[in-house]
């Protein structure tokens, strides 16, 4: 049996953006986007403590591509190149056709519409690219700005995860959304 090619990384661009691959150019503003306390209020681990945990960040992402399990981009703003955060497509399985969705922006980026162009990119390359039936995210219930954004994409919310995530002692809930390509090429 032959090895499958690693499933390359695209580059997209959109009206206001440039999403591309993760590089160790971006350790900096990763370190600074995953340490923010407010940006992280809603994730499923604490900030990063540690500035080294960008070059397994970088690595993991690499890996993703080579193991064909997802691919995770940076989202740049394309006016002036500035690093707005990154989006991601999770645990891709070609047998089953789902995937994960998951983005991180920093908090000049909200609230500007950035999140929906930038993972709605991801989705269509998604949905061309790898035969997708079945993309799938989660949610914070407190998070209702992600709500927002995964409502506009199309995604349906399916159901709450109850006292899922545990992060520095604090307990919270999740939200599942799901978006299925019959949906996605009809929004």
């Amino acid at each position: 049996m032959s090895e499958r090619p690693p499933l390359p990384t695209p580059t997209l661009v959109t009206d206001r953006l440039r999403l591309r691959p993760v590089d160790e150019d971006d350790a900096d503003a990763l370190v600074a986007l995953m340490s923010d306390a407010d940006v992280l209020r809603y994730w499923d681990e604490p900030p990063w403590a540690d500035a080294g945990r960008a070059a397994g960040f970088v690595e993991q992402s690499r890996r993703r591509a080579e193991e064909r399990s997802g691919a995770r981009l940076i989202i740049d703003r394309r006016t002036d190149g500035a690093f707005l955060g990154w989006c991601s497509l999770n645990g891709w399985d070609p047998d089953v056709r789902s995937a994960g969705l998951t983005y991180v922006l920093t908090r000049p980026a909200w609230g500007r519409g950035y999140a929906t162009e930038a993972a709605g990119a991801l989705l269509g390359w998604a949905y061309d690219t790898l035969d997708l039936n079945r993309v799938q995210a989660e949610a914070d219930t407190r998070n209702h700005a992600s709500r927002r954004v995964l409502e506009k994409l199309g995604f349906v919310h399916e159901g709450t995860l109850r006292e899922d995530c545990v992060v520095d002692g604090e307990v919270s809930d999740s939200w599942v959304f799901g978006l299925l390509r019959r949906d996605w090429r009809s929004a």
